[in-house]
């Protein structure tokens, strides 16, 4: 099992402490960047599905709340990549 996968096997297992960088590896390994938004608004790009994932990066801390990884979920379903 590589990498990637053990990454998505995490997400998938909804872990409290799921952090930011660890979104970016996984978006990115479906082919997504990131842009800065305004303020602590970050959308993940896919050029190839024209497919957009828009949320504010967290803070003060590093980890991402239950109904960010919901939505994040939700639209790679949604894309069939999960």
């Amino acid at each position: 099992m590589g990498t990637k996968d053990k990454l998505v096997l995490r997400f998938r297992s909804k872990p409290k402490d799921f952090t930011f960088g660890e979104l970016k590896r996984l978006l990115q390994g479906f082919g997504y960047l990131e842009e800065q938004g305004s303020g602590s608004r970050v959308v993940f790009i896919n050029a190839v599905l024209n497919h957009k994932i828009k949320l504010h990066k967290p803070h003060p801390g590093n980890i991402l709340k239950r109904y960010q990884m919901d939505l994040i979920e939700q639209e790679l379903q949604n894309k069939e990549l999960l």
